[in-house]
């Protein structure tokens, strides 16, 4: 005869089994095949500006792409930025939003110039597109790939924002975010 006692024991061990057995969503992410997370960068991501001695590149856009956004995505905006430039100050050298949930990834060289994949938005160079790093000599600069996944419909904000304006739209819009850093040093 079963007492009520096991009853509840094997009642509760199959609850707590279930519980275990629960999937965990897969994570957000960003990667790169250019460079690795926490990596150096090749030389060709560099900028390539003839008017500045630290810029020594191609300015050719790294490949990236991303999976697994976060549910209610609609949208999402990147932003590139140099926290150790301009003594502390930072330098944004990418400002993209409006990159349609349809959109996994850019090619590398993709976002070199503008694309219909996003909207510019005003980086410190006052480019709307991908601005390679231009690092002075010394020790490698931490290049932050930030990806915020929003609930904005893609086109839904105007062109130009900085990463400050940008920011203040997307607050209360943001649905999760995931980032890698590239390295970078003069070569």
């Amino acid at each position: 005869m079963t007492s009520f006692k096991t009853i509840t024991c094997a009642a509760g061990l199959v609850l707590g089994f279930g519980a275990h057995v629960a999937v965990a969503a897969e994570a957000f992410t960003l990667s790169s095949s250019t460079f690795k997370d926490g990596g150096m960068m090749p030389g060709k991501t560099g900028g390539a500006k003839k008017d500045n001695p630290n810029c020594l590149g191609e300015n050719i856009s790294p490949q990236l792409s991303w999976s697994n956004p976060p549910a209610s995505t609609k949208s999402y905006a990147m932003i590139v930025v140099d926290p150790q430039a301009r003594n502390g100050f930072g330098l944004d050298h990418w400002i993209a939003y409006g990159i349609a949930v349809s959109v996994s990834g850019f090619a590398e060289g993709e976002v070199s110039g503008p694309s219909d994949k996003y909207i510019g938005g005003s980086g410190n160079a006052g480019q709307p597109n991908y601005s390679g790093p231009c690092t002075p000599v010394g020790a490698p600069h931490h290049y932050n790939f930030t990806l915020i996944a929003t609930d904005l419909d893609a086109k839904e904000l105007p062109a130009g924002l900085t990463r400050e304006q940008l920011l203040a739209k997307l607050d209360g819009h943001a649905k999760g975010a995931t980032g890698l850093v590239g390295l970078f040093v003069h070569p």
